[in-house]
């Protein structure tokens, strides 16, 4: 992409404003905290102070807002307690420069380290150095900084105290996210109908099983409607996948395939109810027809084989999506419903034993947590490394260039250059963009205002609580409309402080601008392009489906039943590399760099190809066999074969040669020898290495001839 449309298309994106859900209650529940904390501020101390401890509250409430799973209150005192600190260090050293600009590079190079700890603490921590920038300038004395440092951690505590006596949906992202899961699975069913092998979207189960770890605190007191549906709801997928693909289901036409496509209409029906339930807390609202569809006999006579074990299995999953939903509505027309339940005890063989619960560390126990994250990104070529020397670099730059100006409130510039510098490149440039518009839109309203009402200390108050509740409620819509109400914020928090208008809106213009182009400036003179790491990324998403892969296939030569830990941490792991690698084409589509050794067809081509990787071992997955079923001995060879043969190729990939999958053939030949007692099995291993072919054949048309080497070509003699 060259440069002229990676800026048309960012900029683009940073002036779009989205449709999205707005949270009233919420958005009023932080306006109320702000309000109480400058109410308290200026009848105690005065517009100064006022002005100081308000960026407290401001910021905690933002905390509260952050897509994290951990209580709100927790959020909000770290919050306010940082950026009085912060505040407090910048106060004592801002009157020398000489020890102000160390701390100040110092503290935004952790602030940029912060982001390998999460984007919650990463957002967080920059937000602490871009106001700290703004607040070291208010106190006047050492002892008014700790004032102010004071009432900044007194507005977390409020904004925390708030949260916990007026709840807004306390369960509701947990719900939403296992809502989305049931809702992504109900839409691949419902896919599957017309594309036996259509593609799905790990994201919604991954972020679910984020949501369901808990702090010990969160797991004695979320609701019943949060037990278990997502583990009922991982085992689903593969049955669906098994059940509608014509390797190791029913063929593509006649009258089996139609029975699998009334199965999986229903089962989408099912799903979808089960996904609303959750989400609004309510019973299961099941349509007739959904349930009709699993009670009918001729499933059993129609289909035979491993897709009626896939029917069959199906249909109890759903039942128990059911029951941990919160069970069936009662309604006038409830015998639909009693095949969904069980009338009768019957007598049901010990369960395996249960995998520990998934616990989420607590705000203290996170910190060695955050350290070790940081550590591990704290080597030359790290992306975070890298943003964090950008970003202290810019904030010094910005500090020295806004005070050598003729403007004052220089530390505009660096502050606005902090609030929009991201890890990637196209986040960076979009907030950049969005940041000047917003402000532009921002100030011009502010000035209409103020021209207008002429407004004092209290009515200038007023108008900060008002554009910043607005803040609150439209800033998930995009960051034009958020920073042009952030904009609106500060300058009538400002002028509540005494300073004029035309004190504050030319200056904060030209060095927005100024901010935000040492950004944009910065990200294109030291780069961290994700382009150049694809093939690293296709290497280790390549990998983890190897190791997922020989898991399942062992399990064959070594029966155990469903319940096998090793194939469920594999994958996991092969989750989140295909997260990575989608998270990481996404960025490398915006980027204006040319790609070295991997073509946007290529790679997606070779994505494609690792996804029927994955899907066929999880048709496998699906059709593990139990206990006392008879091993398949030639599985073993196969498996390891596939784990040598992913890990060669992965070397492969990151050395710019194609793989080859000579161990894979050799010991299918092999396992041909032997017979093969259920088709299933020696299918799938067929399409395993078909993939793994399709693979080679997406890279070898991407590789220069020259550097065409299989990877497992022997080298020559002497």
């Amino acid at each position: 992409m060259s440069w002229f449309r990676a800026l048309k298309d960012t900029t683009r994106s940073g002036l779009t404003v989205e449709r999205k859900r707005l949270e009233p209650l919420i958005a009023l529940r932080g306006a109320a905290g702000l309000a109480i904390v400058l109410t308290v501020a200026l009848t105690l101390f005065g517009p100064a102070v006022a002005a100081g401890s308000a960026f407290g509250a401001y910021q905690a409430a933002i905390a509260t807002f952050q897509r994290s799973w951990r209580p709100r209150p927790e959020l909000a005192i770290a919050s306010g307690a940082s950026l009085g600190l912060s505040t407090f260090l910048g106060y004592l050293t801002g009157s020398h420069l000489f020890l102000f600009l160390p701390l100040l590079a110092v503290w935004t190079f952790l602030a940029g380290l912060a982001w390998a700890a999460g984007p919650t603490i990463g957002i967080i921590a920059s937000s602490n150095v871009a106001m700290m920038l703004v607040t070291i300038t208010l106190p006047t004395s050492i002892g008014q900084a700790a004032g102010h440092a004071a009432m900044m951690a007194f507005g977390g505590l409020v904004q925390a105290t708030l949260v916990i006596l007026f709840p807004v949906r306390r369960w509701g992202a947990h719900r939403d996210a296992l809502a989305d899961a049931l809702a992504a699975e109900a839409d691949y069913a419902r896919r599957l109908r017309h594309d036996p092998v259509a593609p799905f979207d790990p994201q919604p189960l991954m972020l679910a099983r984020s949501a369901a770890a808990l702090t010990p605190r969160q797991a004695r007191t979320r609701p019943a409607q949060l037990h278990g549906t997502r583990g009922i709801a991982e085992r689903i997928r593969p049955v669906l996948a098994s059940l509608a693909d014509p390797a190791v289901g029913v063929p593509a036409d006649g009258p089996e395939r139609d029975r699998v496509r009334e199965l999986l209409a229903a089962a989408g029906s099912i799903l979808d109810a089960a996904a609303r339930a959750i989400r609004h807390g309510t019973p299961v609202t099941i349509p007739s027809g959904a349930i009709a569809a699993f009670r009918t006999p001729d499933t059993g006579a129609i289909l035979a084989g491993p897709p009626a074990r896939a029917a069959k299995r199906l249909g109890s999953l759903l039942r128990d999506v059911v029951e941990t939903a919160g069970g069936v509505e009662e309604t006038p027309a409830a015998t639909w419903a009693h095949p969904f339940r069980r009338a009768r005890p019957v007598p049901q063989p010990a369960p395996p034993p249960q995998a520990k619960p998934l616990s989420r560390p607590t705000l203290i126990q996170l910190l060695p947590v955050a350290v070790r994250a940081i550590r591990k990104e704290a080597r030359p070529g790290s992306p975070i490394l890298r943003h964090a020397t950008r970003v202290s670099t810019v904030a010094v730059a910005g500090y020295l260039i806004g005070n050598a100006l003729p403007l004052g409130h220089g530390y505009w510039a660096p502050m606005s250059a902090v609030m929009v510098m991201r890890p990637d490149f196209s986040q960076t440039y979009s907030r950049a963009v969005a940041r000047f518009g917003g402000t532009l839109v921002g100030v011009t309203v502010a000035t209409g205002i103020v021209q207008l009402a002429d407004p004092g200390t209290t009515l200038s108050a007023a108008l900060a609580v008002v554009f910043a509740g607005l803040m609150y409620l439209l800033m998930r819509t995009g960051q034009l409309a958020a920073q042009a109400c952030v904009a609106m914020y500060v300058v009538f928090l400002l002028g509540m402080g005494g300073e004029a208008w035309d004190q504050t809106v030319p200056e904060r213009v030209v060095l927005t601008l100024v901010g935000g182009l040492l950004a944009m400036l910065s990200y294109a003179l030291y780069p961290a392009w994700e382009t150049p790491r694809l093939r690293t990324r296709l290497a280790d998403w390549l990998a983890a489906l190897g190791e997922y892969a020989a898991a399942v296939v062992g399990h064959y030569a070594r029966p155990e039943g469903k319940a096998c830990p090793d194939v469920r941490e594999a994958l996991l792991k092969a989750r989140a590399a295909h997260i990575a690698w989608l998270e990481a084409a996404a960025r490398a589509k915006t980027e204006p760099v040319r790609h070295r050794g991997l073509s946007r067809a290529a790679a997606d081509d070779a994505a494609d190809a690792l996804h029927h990787l994955g899907r066929v071992a999880m048709l496998m997955e699906a059709h593990l066999p139990d206990r006392d079923a008879t091993p398949v001995p030639a599985a073993a060879a196969l498996a390891d074969a596939l784990r040598t043969a992913t890990a060669d190729g992965a070397r492969a990939l990151r050395e710019r040669r194609v793989p080859r999958w000579k161990p894979v053939r050799d010991a299918l030949d092999a396992w041909d020898g032997e017979g093969v007692p259920d088709r299933v099995v020696r299918r799938g291993a067929g399409l395993l290495l078909e993939t793994l072919e399709d693979l080679s054949d997406a890279l070898d048309h991407d590789v220069p001839p020259m550097t065409v080497k299989p990877a497992d070509a022997e080298k020559p003699g002497p």
